[in-house]
């Protein structure tokens, strides 16, 4: 009898075990993948900062995260590896900048029970620029003016005179609240904290696309031959071109800057002896944005149908924390400056007003 009893306990003991098991194993995991745009995970810019919150979300929440980079950049080609990620069961799916938009406007429709994040954009069909983000997919716009302000102040104070001017990607919002936030930084720091910078319409170029390296080169080159001292390029790859002519200069003996965008490009600006010719940076928090919209679907809190805005009073734009560039006292004004913007005692204007194109 008590041999019987222990065999039964045994199988209990063996069936709880099983159970326990296979509970666990059937706990569902969040699966989140993006679909990359132009450039790749490591870019320096829009791809990596949206693609560096998903990994911590890995290793912060324990999601499954998978990319895919398409063959090119049309609709098309973005639908398709939405697709593929949708198939491979990856149903929460971001997608980083505004050339998303239509393709997750089509997408939202065909997998209703899968999830959308556009960083950068909201979704609308190919007809109209009117937000119409479904009741599954959110959109994430960004303050870039503000970004470029502090960007403006920042480098103003630090170089107190010189010549200062900007190349543009394509001549979209996003890019124009760069330029925009950048000239009223300088004219902030001219005219409150005693700069002398110089600032003429036509070191203000827009180079008409993002993927041209040889033609931002070739734009800096004019530009910095014209007595221009720092640009900051608001350009995804023609603003590698303006960084590597930047380099070039520094390497030969001319002190010349860039201000980088949407993430921290110090690395990108190293030359040899490991200094660097980005000065600082404007930076939209990419990392935060994505990794908050996975926390919000981890949480249940994730609602669909919304546009929304990150700003200085939600962390989500500003320069970096630290930059060996800039001195301890520009950083604290910088910080002092930000502060004021997030309690709205200083308003950056996202129109273009009097300010050059």
């Amino acid at each position: 009898m008590k041999n019987i009893v222990k065999i039964f306990i045994g199988f209990l003991l063996i069936f709880s075990l099983f159970a326990s098991c296979s509970k666990e194993e059937g706990k569902k995991v969040l699966m989140v993948g993006m679909v990359t745009d132009a450039g790749t995970i490591d870019d320096k810019s829009f791809n990596q900062g949206t693609w560096e919150g998903i990994k911590k979300a890995e290793k912060e929440l324990g999601v499954k995260v998978k990319y895919l980079k398409p063959v090119g950049t049309t609709e098309a080609d973005y639908i398709k590896e939405i697709s593929n990620l949708y198939d491979s069961g990856y149903k929460f799916i971001i997608c980083p900048g505004f050339k998303f938009e239509t393709a997750v406007f089509k997408a939202q429709s065909k997998y209703k029970d899968a999830k959308f994040v556009i960083i950068d954009g909201n979704a609308h069909p190919a007809d109209s620029w009117d937000p119409q983000n479904g009741p599954n997919t959110i959109g994430i716009s960004f303050l870039e003016n503000e970004a470029g302000f502090l960007a403006g102040v920042a480098a103003a104070l630090q170089q107190k005179t010189g010549n200062f001017g900007f190349i543009g990607g394509m001549e979209i919002p996003a890019v124009q609240k760069f330029n925009w936030g950048w000239q009223q930084g300088i004219k902030y720091a001219n005219e409150k904290l005693g700069t002398k910078i110089e600032i003429y319409p036509e070191n203000f170029i827009y180079q008409g696309g993002f993927s041209d390296i040889a033609a931002g080169q070739q734009i800096a080159a004019s530009m910095y031959d014209r007595g221009v001292t720092v640009i900051h390029a608001a350009a995804g790859g023609v603003g590698v071109g303006v960084i590597n002519e930047a380099k070039t200069r520094t390497q030969a003996g001319k002190k010349v800057w860039v201000v980088g965008v949407d993430v921290d490009q110090y690395a990108e600006g190293i030359i040899s002896g490991g200094s660097s010719v980005i000065l600082t940076s404007a930076m939209k928090y990419l990392d935060k944005a994505s990794y908050d919209m996975i926390k919000e679907e981890l949480n249940g809190s994730f609602t669909g149908g919304r546009s929304l805005l990150f700003s200085a009073k939600e962390n989500g734009v500003g320069i970096p924390a630290k930059n060996p560039n800039l001195s301890e006292s520009v950083q604290q004004t910088v910080n002092d400056i930000y502060q004021k913007i997030k309690k709205g005692e200083i308003v950056v204007s996202a129109t273009r007003g009097d300010l050059f194109k």
